[in-house]
């Protein structure tokens, strides 16, 4: 029936159905070594250059598990609010494909390492708890790239070729409970929870977590029942939506799809789903496999896991302030509204913002720049906010230099384009363009004759009483000066000419 043809608008489909998530994020963790042998895990080597004998499972290899990986992954419990278990193991789920080397990958199943756990967001000025049912621990498997084809998937290419380079890295799969109730906001409500769990990710430093590389991927649980059900519907998959947005469009685009399938009589069928960024739609994969399906069973080759609790609890009294409660401290020491600190949390700019003040810049004139021009360019250049060529430290030396009078507005946006352009620091910015304020009276004085005398009839106005028509006196200083005057010292200057009290 409908797939990515027929839709139904959204707002009809929440109408007539309420839909449940659940979110599966994988994490690949920052460890210099895979997670059972002594690879390193440096992003973009050479295809099959960061590989041996355990993690291409050769014949005699044996694993040997990596305890900061096994560290990082309490930490993350421990941050969402997790029980971590006294003792597990490792176990082999077991299924064929040609990124598994071992054809079956080193996992945990029915003893996680961390349970029971929640993460607090915030949507629409409202606070949702989104539980955690489990966090563990495992190995990533190797990419596969599938050549030739309309569409980069293993149906219809000519060849597939595949990199073991991930093969083995550390992975830490954190499984939502069904998020009921969210209503209108459910893709909202997803957006805003793998956003918080990045920088929760991020607060820890256990993992870069750039989507973009795919460490930090997410698979997306959507179904749908029919208002006044209590029984959930047929769920499916859409496997590793790699960015924010397209975790907010694939939620979205499922509800319309479902909606459509059931509204005609259909049936939704449980499988895998792939996320298309061109539509903001998904198509089907493959069947979705229930756990028995893999023939999970204890791993052999490995001792169990069981955490000293005093070394959990020296890791609980370590952990970082989390972002939530930094937001808070941060909102409370800047002194901005609820509204801005979401719009700096939305841009991703709290971090610049922070570094900025750090810098010696006033919270105030830090967020001005990198929430309005900054963010004016990133926009214009499709470039995250961070990924500006500006640092911090440069934007605070932007703000001292107006602040002192060197600079005004204007004439610090230039600056800022010239950082961005790499012509240097704002200090040799200044010096090439020529951006200094004119800041002689004697030159300002002379600008200002000439702008009255050439304005005659604004002047006398002026002089008449009429004190608003001193600004396009003012406007007429700005230009012959290319922007260069002090505005308010000009318009100083042109009232006391006029004999005029401002």
């Amino acid at each position: 029936m409908a797939d990515t043809a027929t839709l139904m608008p959204y707002d009809e489909a929440l109408e007539r159905f309420e839909p449940v998530l659940g979110l599966e994020t994988h994490v690949e963790l920052g460890t210099a070594s895979k997670m059972f042998c002594g690879c390193p895990t440096t992003f973009g080597a050479p295809p099959n250059t960061q590989v041996c004998p355990v993690c291409l499972a050769l014949p005699g290899s044996l694993p040997t598990a990596n305890e900061k990986a096994i560290e990082s992954t309490i930490r993350i419990g421990l941050a969402l609010n997790c029980t971590i278990a006294t003792w597990c193991r490792m176990a082999r789920k077991n299924y064929f494909y040609p990124d598994m080397p071992k054809n079956y990958q080193i996992s945990q199943y029915d003893e996680p390492l961390c349970t029971d756990g929640y993460l607090d967001v915030e949507v629409d000025g409202k606070i949702v708890r989104v539980e955690i049912e489990r966090v563990h621990l495992e190995e990533d498997t190797g990419k596969s790239t599938h050549v030739g084809g309309a569409t980069g998937r293993i149906h219809g290419a000519d060849y597939s070729i595949v990199d073991y380079n991930r093969a083995g890295i550390p992975l830490v799969e954190i499984v939502t409970k069904p998020i009921e109730g969210t209503d209108r906001l459910a893709p909202e409500v997803a957006r805003a929870y793998v956003t918080e769990l990045r920088e929760v990710m991020r607060s820890l430093g256990v993992s870069d977590v750039r989507m973009e590389q795919g460490s930090l991927r997410c698979d997306v649980n959507v179904s749908l029942m029919p208002r006044g059900s209590s029984k959930w519907g047929t769920r499916t998959e859409t496997k590793n939506v790699n960015s924010l947005r397209s975790v907010e469009r694939a939620v979205r685009g499922e509800i319309e799809r479902q909606a459509a399938i059931l509204a005609e009589g259909g049936r939704i069928v449980q499988e895998t789903r792939h996320f298309h960024e061109d539509t903001g739609q998904t198509t089907s994969g493959r069947s979705k496999e229930e756990a028995q399906d893999y023939r999970y069973f204890p791993e052999p080759d490995l001792l169990p896991i069981a955490p000293d609790p005093a070394w959990v609890e020296s890791l609980k009294a370590a952990l970082p302030e989390l972002p939530s409660a930094r937001r808070k401290r941060l909102q409370q020491e800047w002194g901005v509204s609820d509204l801005d600190m979401a719009a700096m949390h939305n841009a991703d700019a709290i971090d610049l913002v922070e570094a900025t003040v750090a810098a010696g810049a006033p919270a105030a004139d830090a967020r001005k720049w990198w929430m309005g021009e900054l963010a004016r360019r990133a926009n214009e250049s499709a470039t995250a906010l961070a990924d500006l060529p500006i640092t911090p430290a440069q934007v605070a030396r932007v703000t001292e230099l107006v602040a002192s009078g060197a600079l005004n507005d204007k004439l610090a946006r230039q600056v800022l384009e010239g950082v961005l352009a790499g012509e240097g620091g704002p200090d040799e910015v200044v010096g090439k363009r020529g951006l200094q304020v004119v800041s002689d009276e004697g030159e300002l004085s002379s600008i200002i004759d000439q702008v009255l005398a050439d304005n005659a009839d604004a002047a006398e106005k002026v002089r008449g009483g009429k004190v608003a028509a001193v600004g396009a006196l003012v406007g007429g200083v700005m230009k012959a000066s290319r922007g260069k005057a002090d505005a308010g010292r000009a318009r100083e200057l042109i009232l006391e000419k006029l004999g005029v009290q401002g």
